[in-house]
């Protein structure tokens, strides 16, 4: 169960939540371990021939100030998991004094193909929130995650939002970057070397073993959106939009416009 803690200024709930995807032998992915808690609440749903299928829904509202959650997938050599969510995430203010955190671990064996497209998250007003993912692919491994953050509702300035991603193939470092936005962020986040002005901010990771043969030429995809190669082999697509509908197809284009590999990853 999602455990409740209070004291030294921190008040909030803590939450786990943990899938593992193995080979059925037969073609199919089976879910072995399946376990969420409290906001964390994990169902399986349908998937395509050969992927499992999970959708996180949200039993409680949050995260909250003070809140600590953990989502963690394991994806063995050769199972296919794809994870999705029923509903955007609002990071709302809470009554702690300390941030809340949510943090994502990612782990993905060679052969192994995991697609992470969550709905997006919005900062509301007088929020604060650490977001920390971390994704591991081993050599061989495929993966496609995709992050969107929205500053504030509708006509809302934002809360604080800090968003750090790394990513590691084989062992290697290959992606840290860090985010700051909001009140509470360093000055400059909102001027033209950062997010100009937008309100909402994404990107997607590829890793795909095709990029170490044929990797995807860095360029820029229309006036928002950026393709940028890494080593790994890996890709990182970057968006900026004036809101969550309108970077989601930003997004949806700037992956269909990279060509050949980046297109098997969008399979899975």
């Amino acid at each position: 169960m999602a455990g409740v803690t209070a004291g030294g200024g921190t008040a909030g709930v803590r939450a786990h939540a943990r899938i593992e995807a193995r080979p059925d032998g037969r073609g199919s992915t089976v879910l072995p371990v399946l376990a969420g808690e409290g906001p964390l609440a994990l169902r399986r749903t349908r998937g395509t021939a050969g992927e499992a299928r999970v959708t996180v829904v949200g039993a409680m509202s949050g995260p909250l100030g003070g809140d600590r959650f953990l989502l963690e997938a394991d994806v063995a050599a050769d199972a296919r998991l794809g994870v999705g969510s029923a509903a955007a995430t609002l990071a709302l203010p809470g009554q702690g004094k300390d941030p809340a955190r949510q943090e994502t671990r990612l782990r993905v064996a060679a052969g192994a193909a995991l697609r992470w497209e969550p709905e997006p998250l919005i900062s509301v007003r007088g929020s604060d929130l650490e977001l920390l993912t971390r994704a591991e692919v081993a050599e061989g491994g495929r993966l496609l995650l995709r992050e969107e953050l929205v500053l504030g509702r509708h006509a809302e300035p934002p809360g604080t939002l800090t968003s750090r991603l790394t990513l590691r193939v084989g062992g290697r470092l290959v992606l840290d970057q860090e985010l700051a936005c909001g009140p509470g962020a360093p000055g400059g986040w909102d001027g033209p070397a950062v997010l100009a002005g937008h309100r909402a901010v994404g990107q997607i990771l590829l890793v795909d073993p095709a990029f170490a043969v044929r990797p995807p030429p860095s360029r820029l995809l229309g006036q928002a959106a950026s393709l940028v190669a890494l080593p790994g082999p890996a890709a990182l697509i970057t968006a900026l939009a004036p809101d969550a509908l309108r970077l989601r197809r930003l997004l949806e284009e700037a992956l269909r416009a990279t060509a050949g590999p980046a297109g098997d990853a969008e399979g899975g």
